[in-house]
């Protein structure tokens, strides 16, 4: 029988949590998009709530005062929008689920805040920047799982989307999800003509149709199961240590 995770919103209860005094919430955000024709298209919802929750364990077993709230499973996807059943919420969406969110952790006295997220079409510094002005008493800070280390060191060819590192990922993750080998794309990505946007001093959106057959980016072939594993481990005992740092963190007194 499953053990209730105390630090995991969704399974506790009001009677476990009604006297609490958490120091800080994790929130992941992913999306739901196809990736690839391989993987599911929770692929980002999976990874970003498998991590929060495993950072959370974490955390919670060193003594941090964590709750993880639940993912939010739909982002950014602007430029996906004549493939079939990507689901798009708009930058002014997110910025308004995330304010009322915020809100209600303001309220009840939880002021450090945490975005874990999962998909590289959310951008969240403008809006952390605009929501930092409303709640000026809050530590907010956002989290980017695919940042914390080097892709490099444990895969052979990281691509960019559904590639190597996130077939390996769900491999480890969710195996059952994943078709056979025989049905993956090869991710092959059409660059831009002009030199600058390749460069990335200069950003334009992709149309991802127009840049990508299967809608991977990266090819997953050297993908398995056992690379996922230590790349999330990793990952993980990072952002594990880190939410405990903030927890234990006095919030007007993080400079010297």
């Amino acid at each position: 029988m499953k053990k209730i995770r105390p630090y995991i919103l969704a399974e506790t209860n009001w009677k476990s949590i009604k006297d609490a005094d958490f120091q800080i919430a994790v929130l992941p955000w992913g999306a739901t998009e196809a990736h690839n024709y391989h993987l599911p298209y929770a692929t980002d919802v999976i990874e970003g709530t498998a991590i929060a929750e495993e950072a959370g364990k974490i955390a919670w077993e060193q003594g941090a005062k964590v709750i993880i709230l639940p993912t939010i499973p739909f982002g950014v996807n602007t430029g996906q929008t004549d493939i079939y059943l990507d689901m798009n919420l708009n930058p002014s969406t997110q910025f308004a689920i995330l304010k009322d969110l915020i809100a209600v952790l303001n309220r009840q006295g939880i002021k450090k805040f945490m975005l874990l997220n999962s998909h590289g079409g959310n951008n969240w510094k403008s809006i952390i920047r605009e929501l930092g002005l409303l709640y000026p008493e809050m530590f907010l800070c956002v989290g980017e799982w695919v940042k914390v280390v080097d892709r490099n060191d444990f895969f052979d060819d990281p691509g960019d989307h559904a590639d190597e590192m996130e077939t390996s990922l769900i491999l480890h993750l969710a195996p059952e999800l994943v078709l056979p080998k025989e049905d993956w794309g090869d991710g092959a990505e059409k660059k831009n003509k002009i030199a600058a946007f390749n460069e990335g001093w200069v950003w334009a959106e992709r149309p991802w149709s127009k840049i990508s057959v299967d809608t991977g980016v990266g090819n997953p072939k050297e993908s398995s199961k056992e690379k996922g594993e230590r790349f999330f481990n990793a990952i993980c005992k990072k952002f594990g240590d880190l939410i405990l740092e903030i927890s234990n963190a006095e919030i007007d007194d993080l400079y010297e």
